[in-house]
């Protein structure tokens, strides 16, 4: 029977570490973050909110933001009709801290590093509003659609960006470091 060191999972055991730890910190700040401009919506959120209403003006729908007071969310109303409310968990955040700690786990930081975080995090980013885009065309024309739509696959699509990055990080660009 052979036996383990931890020499031979010390890599494995570091990344999880970094891992783990960056993405426990990350969420408290974000906690810590959203908790701040409660009960209303946080600037991120009504940011995210804003540009889904500009891409879906600009599209040819009259669709604008009204942000709760009282609750941490927007609604993308489409005329006098809220079409789509956008929580605070919609803004992406918490996605890109799991992007983010998964790239600084796996080793430190590089010049590499510096530009593919914030290009992952603008990939995200716009991933997200296409996603929030097409659930307010699922409401509009699919609404019975739109549970199974934003439950799974939409947040499907938004992982699998965020998985097909770290492919491409630790393939591509981390392995020849």
């Amino acid at each position: 029977m052979r036996t383990f060191t931890f020499q031979e999972f010390k890599p494995t055991i570091f990344f999880l570490l970094r891992f783990l730890g960056i993405y426990v910190v990350g969420n408290l700040l974000y906690g810590f973050f959203i908790t701040r401009y409660y009960p209303g919506p946080d600037p991120v959120t009504s940011w995210v909110s804003h540009q889904s209403a500009v891409v879906v003006s600009a599209m040819g729908w009259k669709v604008h933001v009204v942000e709760m007071l009282a609750r941490p969310t927007a609604f993308l109303k489409y005329g006098d009709d809220p079409v789509i409310s956008i929580y605070e968990g919609c803004n992406g955040l918490n996605v890109m801290i799991i992007f983010v700690a998964f790239i600084a786990g796996f080793g430190p930081a590089t010049k590499k590093m510096a530009w593919f975080v914030p290009f992952g995090l603008i990939v995200i980013h716009a991933a997200n509003l296409v996603r929030i885009i097409l659930l307010f065309f699922v409401t509009l024309y699919l609404p019975d659609f739109l549970y199974f739509a934003h439950k799974y696959l939409f947040t499907a699509f938004l992982y699998l960006i965020v998985f097909l990055l770290w492919i491409w990080w630790v393939r591509k660009i981390a392995r020849h470091e």
